[in-house]
């Protein structure tokens, strides 16, 4: 019997050497530019060696077209090729920001840029805010000790994992006026309803739609920040005599709060930056009523049938400050958590 266990180590022993040698050829292959590299740029320097090939992703992708996208804003006309552009200067931004009343869309020259701004601004506020309100309840009951909560937490989470055009799709078949939805309706006696026809509806699914793709993130963050607060600290309060919402208000929403800022400015940076659901689920529609900032770049540089190019980059450039500017809140409220 031991010489049969044996026999098979044996074996095993030249499987092993069998797998390993061609991995141990390419480690050394590997081995020999890179300690050849290092003797001449000096140990120090090696990291940026693996960093360059990211690097070079990134400026290829990120910052070359950002310096082409200012470019193309300061240029008219509606040739493709920047070198066949005429130079404008600031005439794309000035042509945005030409308004009589800023609060009326239809006062500005270029009206759809800033009901774009305006439907970005309505989805945003309410988007947002059911979005923390929902996460913030639901990671409240996915914290506490349920039957099934690593099922359910992998319910809220699973969404976030689809495609957002096949969100769009899914709730499309579900609202259409034939659709899931409807038939419903009609089997109770109700009428059915058009909600891609009527804009309220439209805003509303847009937003409820949004907050069902992503609020299993946000639950995923705020539910981290529960689970790292002390329960010395409940057990503290439940012997004091504490009342619950007492508790909730005084102990954990403000250990919470560093997780909740967070939240809501990631919230927001994704809410200006919508685009593909809501224009697979609307398409903008109906009229302009689920138009958002995005599709009206998409459209002016794209699809409208003269491609003004020079415009659509304006419209980018002044997007791309809003979200540089909350993306450095969120890295100071990310810096602030840490600290605290």
């Amino acid at each position: 019997m031991a010489h049969a266990d044996d026999k098979a180590t044996g074996i095993g022993d030249v499987l092993q050497n069998v797998v390993a040698w061609p991995i141990r050829i390419l480690f050394k292959l590997i081995d020999y530019p890179v300690t050849a590299i290092q003797n001449v740029i000096g140990i120090r320097r090696m990291p940026w060696l693996f960093l360059l090939p990211n690097l070079a992703f990134f400026g290829m992708f990120v910052i070359i077209p950002l310096f082409m996208n200012f470019a193309y804003s300061l240029t008219g006309g509606t040739e493709l090729f920047i070198s066949e552009r005429p130079y404008t200067g600031g005439e794309q931004y000035g042509f945005l920001f030409d308004c009589d009343n800023y609060a009326d869309p239809i006062s500005c020259r270029e009206d759809r840029f800033w009901k774009g701004i305006f439907n970005t601004a309505v989805f945003i506020f309410f988007q947002v805010s059911f979005m923390v309100l929902f996460s913030l309840i639901t990671a409240l009951v996915l914290n506490r000790e349920i039957r099934g909560r690593g099922f359910w937490r992998a319910v809220f989470f699973f969404p976030v994992l689809l495609s957002p055009v096949v969100v769009a799709l899914i709730w499309k078949w579900i609202l259409l006026r034939d659709g899931i939805l409807n038939a419903f309706l009609i089997s109770i006696g109700l009428d059915r309803i058009l909600f891609f026809v009527s804009p309220e509806w439209a805003m509303f699914w847009a937003v409820f739609v949004s907050i069902w793709a992503h609020m299993g993130f946000y639950t995923l963050i705020l539910l981290a920040g529960l689970q790292a607060i002390q329960p010395d600290l409940y057990e503290a309060a439940e012997m004091d005599g504490t009342r619950k919402e007492r508790v909730f208000f005084r102990i954990t929403l403000p250990l919470l709060w560093p997780n909740m800022l967070v939240v809501i400015v990631l919230a927001l940076i994704k809410g200006v930056q919508v685009f593909d659901e809501v224009y697979v689920l609307t398409g903008g529609g109906p009229g302009t009523a689920t138009q958002f900032i995005v599709q009206y770049i998409y459209n002016t540089a794209f699809t409208n049938q003269v491609q003004n190019f020079g415009l659509a980059s304006a419209a980018s450039m002044v997007l791309g400050v809003v979200l540089f500017i909350l993306t450095l809140t969120q890295l100071a409220a990310t810096r602030r958590r840490d600290n605290d």
